[in-house]
């Protein structure tokens, strides 16, 4: 009878904000405009990168791979989101679910990486900077990109097989995207192994970039301390203001997701987390980065400028 069960399982169905019934227009409206700002700063930050040679640098060639990441990332999973908002089907085939998983796995990770490699950036450009170019050099920059992009899609390959191995007996998805706790609650078997596999991992990919970025800025602020100048200081401190913001809050969000105990929190705060790294940090990078970084606003002034005259 149990693998008759286990065939009938051939669509999930996303309980998303089911909860929050009444507030569904209100949420579709705020995620929304979310969503357009999220990717219009991401959009206009690659474009800037691209045609402004002053930011044809090791720094920024890192911001722009994270931000049409960070693009790609938010097109796997809002669109979905906003359609069942709106009253659209709920459902989503497991060839689909496990495509969603896919992206989301190894955009996310390779997110993570990209952070640690625009801090281990910062340390050389500010620990040393003579030996800069030479260190942070064409080839030493997409081999970190390609690093990253790799680990990304080795751990998705690997969790999405594991889970996706699972037999299922239920359909319905206590949350609003294909995420991996969700969909392991709906197998029929113990999934204590794949609990376990997820932890591991989860360790590796958030606490190990985690570690390398402390590590950066410890090395980064000894160094800092060590300059003469208040504003010597000052303009070194403001070159990695706007990374270590944005790392904080990433890393910040996936450690309570994805490191904390299997069932600590309600699915209402479950989902608060991932809105926040699945709509709010992606929106982070363009903001950060546009708002408080002096040569990306010179850039759009320049690009602003030469269209007008």
């Amino acid at each position: 009878m149990k693998k008759e069960n286990h065939t009938l399982v051939s669509e999930f169905v996303f309980q998303g904000f089911s909860s929050f019934q009444e507030h569904q227009l209100t949420l579709f409206v705020v995620f929304l405009a979310l969503y357009i700002l999220t990717l219009a700063g991401n959009v206009i930050i690659v474009t800037i990168i691209s045609l402004d040679r002053h930011l044809h640098t090791p720094m920024y060639f890192f911001l722009c791979i994270l931000s049409a990441s960070e693009t790609v990332y938010t097109l796997v999973i809002i669109p979905r989101m906003l359609c069942n908002l709106r009253g659209a089907s709920q459902s989503i085939s497991l060839a689909d679910c496990a495509t969603q998983m896919f992206f989301f796995i190894t955009l996310a990770i390779n997110n993570c990486f990209l952070l640690t490699a625009m801090g281990y950036d910062r340390y050389v450009a500010i620990c040393n900077p003579l030996r800069y170019t030479i260190i942070m050099s064409k080839r030493v920059c997409f081999q970190l990109v390609w690093g990253s992009c790799s680990i990304g899609l080795i751990v998705a390959m690997t969790q999405v097989s594991a889970v996706f191995r699972l037999p299922f007996c239920a359909s319905k998805v206590a949350h609003f995207f294909c995420d991996i706790r969700p969909v392991m609650k709906l197998s029929c078997i113990d999934t204590t192994v794949n609990e376990i596999l997820t932890l591991i991992i989860s360790v590796l990919v958030i606490l190990i970039p985690m570690g390398l970025v402390f590590i950066s800025y410890i090395l980064i602020i000894s160094t800092i301390l060590k300059i003469a100048s208040a504003e010597g200081r000052k303009k070194a401190f403001a070159t990695c203001a706007s990374h270590i913001t944005v790392v904080i809050v990433h890393y910040g969000c996936a450690s309570i997701a994805y490191l904390k105990p299997k069932s600590e929190n309600t699915r209402d705060e479950d989902q608060l987390i991932s809105v926040t790294y699945t709509v709010i940090t992606p929106l982070l990078n363009p903001v950060v980065y546009t708002l408080r970084n002096k040569e990306v606003k010179d850039a759009l002034c320049r690009a602003i400028g030469r269209r007008l005259s």
